[in-house]
């Protein structure tokens, strides 16, 4: 596979963790250091499982096509719907800070990657090749991360955004689910 090839694949791999970034960048409560470890674990699982797929798809490649795209949109879908139920209650605590939701999101944007990995990187004969190309999938979803908190801070400075933050993040979690499950 050419680079520029393997540059179109690692972005388009890492617009899901771009969209849930904006989600959770545009949330009040979640502190600096919760966005990073966010960009790391969407980073780290988008090349675990972009070297898992890569290894096991010679196993799975007719059967784990369609699975793991429900499974992950059913997963960011059911956060989108706690962000807007935490929207309704007013209380101290965030979804976002507890390291259980590191890995289920890290994990659920990451799925796809396993698919890749499974259709794409499979085909690669050396090990040191399947390696290096995962690793850059990693390093760009996680550059394509941190740009998304980025963004989030100067749309946070939006009073209209600030106001409904847990509704607009939820719904966009529920439609990139929704996006993930039947497109």
């Amino acid at each position: 596979m050419d680079f520029y090839s393997l540059v179109i694949i690692a972005i388009a791999l890492s617009l899901d963790a771009f969209g849930v970034a904006i989600s959770i960048g545009i949330n009040k409560g979640v502190k600096r250091n919760s966005k990073l470890i966010f960009a790391a674990s969407f980073g780290f699982f988008q090349f675990f499982f972009t070297l898992l797929g890569a290894y096991a798809g010679f196993l799975f490649n007719t059967y784990v096509v369609a699975i793991p795209k429900i499974i992950g949109g059913v997963i960011i879908a059911l956060v989108g719907v706690l962000m807007i139920k935490e929207g309704f209650e007013e209380k101290e605590d965030n979804i976002f800070s507890s390291f259980k939701m590191y890995i289920i999101l890290g994990i659920s944007v990451s799925i796809d990657a396993a698919v890749v990995g499974f259709t794409v990187f499979n085909k690669i004969n050396s090990n040191y090749i399947i390696a290096a190309q995962s690793i850059f999938v990693g390093i760009v979803t996680f550059i394509i991360s941190v740009l998304a908190f980025i963004i989030s801070k100067y749309l946070r400075k939006l009073e209209l955004v600030t106001k409904y933050a847990d509704y607009v993040g939820g719904v966009i979690l529920i439609l990139f689910g929704l996006k993930m499950m039947f497109f």
